[in-house]
């Protein structure tokens, strides 16, 4: 939602903020800003409404030197993006970043302005500086305001604080927002992600959430949500930034499409036996808690409440269980009825979806049976709060349209399918032992894939001049459609929906024409007859027809037709190999309509976002 970087030290920190938000640029994008107490003793600020580039040139002709600062990169919730917009806010001496929604900043506002505050943006956030002022009135330590401030404010915030009458220190609280303390040598560093301060530490602090901190150059405190001193443990990184870098390629989200056969034989790493999964993959507790699960609840959000929807088909189908799942944020907010002996599974990228994080703590409430994370992030809240964790292994993904986390999540939910079953006996004889051989084959198979990488370019064309598309699936391809979909409008702007195939009849088929390509995904299974007969309803209608077909479908290109024939896999399976040509397509498609492939208008990794 938006980045955070902040800084205390002995040497000059702005280069050090400016990389840190180059690197959270994915958080946000539509305005950047940096404060820095300056080596004059002033605190001062430059902001720039767009990129953080824009901010970049600002700042060579107008240099900011200091050993103490906070700088952000903002996604909009609060007011247009414009420079009064852009953070960091000021309030007296007081500078301010926050990441996150401050849900009652207008009544807040209101009191503040009977006190005599001006407001000068359209933001949430300036209520917390002008509030962190006045609280500074009576409790002049910059610390304890901060822990007065943040008991007035409801919502979600990574907040990130300097004052200039107290330049020994910068403050940050969390609450639903991401925040982390990197540790160095006579400096200390704050962001929204460790990703930003690799460039000059790989030893990291987490806070968690209700914390406050006070960082300063020769040591950091923290005190939890009810005020008592604590430490976090400290987390020492060894692995390159390599995931950082494009490479060869032109994009993040195309590096992240052409990884996924090395990431998914990460996840398959040390969860296969001979011809089994190994359920202690899941913990040491997972066969005895599996052996009690009588229902499924999956809850997640966007690209992963489709790896879900896939998940529901396996598990019913191979396992025998009953499976229900929802969107976190309609689940957060009803009242659920609990079914006995329920396990309660998240999905999420990053682990701090805070629709996600709420339905867990929501849940734990309810009377689950035990809660598993499936996840792609070893320290985050959501891996901390669950009882069981399977972690994707996906490295880290920089594209704002997920890719490689949503394969990953798929064979992660297909391992726990198979474990589920092995455990309660309700799989059928050989299944498990032929899935294993196929998962062993599966990274040869996005391999093939991704070997159709030309094929789906060209076919891309088709798309360039449209504004709107269908896709229609069948079964656990359904889902598949869905994802498709929601990429195409992600990084293309098209208006793109999805129907499972036989709804086709049932309303959309009155959108069809020559102007609303459909695009369907046939594999070779029992569904294909009756997918067959929905297309050519779709024909007769003018409609232009992409079809990506197991090569032994026995499908055609004819007038309007297109086929893309796809590598053979075992039914099971084909939901994820599927996925790959559709992250193609709107791959290619958003090149050639000329967009910010990693980068879309309106979007970044909007973890923190309701």
């Amino acid at each position: 939602m938006c980045g955070i970087v902040g800084a205390v030290a002995e040497r000059n920190i702005t280069a050090i903020l400016l990389e840190g938000l180059k690197r959270l640029e994915y958080r946000g994008y539509d305005s950047a800003g940096v404060a820095v107490y300056t080596n004059e003793q002033t605190l001062e600020r430059m902001r720039r409404p767009g990129k953080v580039s824009e901010l970049e040139v600002a700042l060579a002709e107008h240099p900011l030197v200091g050993r103490l600062g906070i700088a952000h990169t903002r996604w909009a919730t609060h007011g247009a993006p414009c420079e009064r917009n852009a953070h960091p806010h000021f309030s007296g001496d007081i500078a301010v970043v926050h990441n996150g929604i401050i849900e009652n900043h207008e009544a807040l506002r209101e009191q503040l302005k009977a006190l005599g505050y001006v407001f000068t943006s359209d933001t949430d956030t300036e209520v917390i500086a002008h509030l962190l002022n006045h609280k500074l009135k009576d409790q002049p330590d910059l610390t304890v305001a901060l822990k007065a401030t943040v008991k007035e404010l409801h919502g979600a915030y990574g907040l990130a604080v300097i004052n200039g009458k107290q330049p020994d220190r910068l403050v940050a609280a969390r609450s639903g927002s991401p925040l982390v303390i990197g540790l160095g040598l006579g400096e200390n560093f704050l962001a929204s992600d460790q990703l930003a301060l690799r460039q000059v530490t790989d030893r990291f602090m987490y806070l968690e959430e209700g914390d406050i901190a006070e960082i300063r150059r020769d040591n950091v405190q923290i005190w939890d949500v009810s005020g008592v001193a604590v430490e976090r443990q400290t987390v020492q990184y060894t692995d390159g930034a390599e995931a950082a870098d494009k490479g060869e390629f032109r994009h993040y989200m195309l590096k992240e499409i052409h990884e996924q056969p090395t990431v998914v034989q990460r996840t398959l790493e040390g969860r296969l036996s001979n011809n089994q999964v190994l359920v202690q993959a899941f913990g040491p507790q997972a066969a005895e808690l599996f052996a009690k699960v009588r229902n499924v609840q999956i809850v997640a959000c966007g690209t992963s409440y489709h790896a879900g929807m896939v998940a529901r088909y396996w598990l019913e189908e191979l396992a025998g269980i009953p499976c229900q799942v929802e969107v976190a944020s309609e689940f957060r907010y009803r009242k659920v009825v609990v079914q006995p002996d329920t396990l309660f599974v998240t999905i999420s990228q990053s682990g701090e979806t805070a629709d996600t994080l709420a339905a867990l703590r929501n849940a734990k409430e309810l009377g689950f049976l035990a809660s598993l994370a499936i996840c792609n992030v070893g320290i985050s809240s959501l891996v901390r709060e669950s009882d069981m964790t399977l972690l994707t292994q996906a490295g880290r993904e920089i594209g704002v349209a997920s890719t490689k986390a949503f394969t990953t999540q798929l064979v992660g939910l297909l391992l726990l399918t198979l474990s589920l079953g092995q455990v309660r006996g309700t799989l059928a004889a050989g299944v498990e032992a032929t899935l294993v051989e196929e998962l062993r084959r599966l990274p040869a198979r996005l391999g093939e894939a991704l070997a159709m990488d030309s094929t789906v370019e060209k076919v891309a064309e088709l798309f360039a001049e449209k504004n709107h598309t269908l896709f229609l699936g069948r079964g656990a391809q359904f889902p598949v459609a869905m994802e498709g979909a929601l990429k195409l409008k992600e990084i293309s702007y098209i208006h793109a929906e999805a129907y499972p195939a036989g709804e086709l009849k049932h309303g959309p088929l009155a959108l069809v024409d020559n102007d609303m390509p459909v695009v369907t995904v046939a594999p070779n299974n029992e569904l294909l007859e009756k997918l067959k007969s929905n297309l050519q309803e779709v024909r007769a209608r003018g409609g232009e027809l992409v079809v990506f077909a197991d090569e032994k479908a026995g499908m055609t290109n004819g007038e309007g037709t297109h086929v893309v024939q796809m590598p053979h896999i075992h039914d099971i399976l084909s939901p994820i190999l599927y996925t790959i040509p559709l992250q193609l397509l709107s791959y290619y498609v958003a090149v050639l309509k000329g967009t910010d492939v990693d980068q879309p208008r309106n979007l970044a990794k909007s973890v923190t976002v309701e």
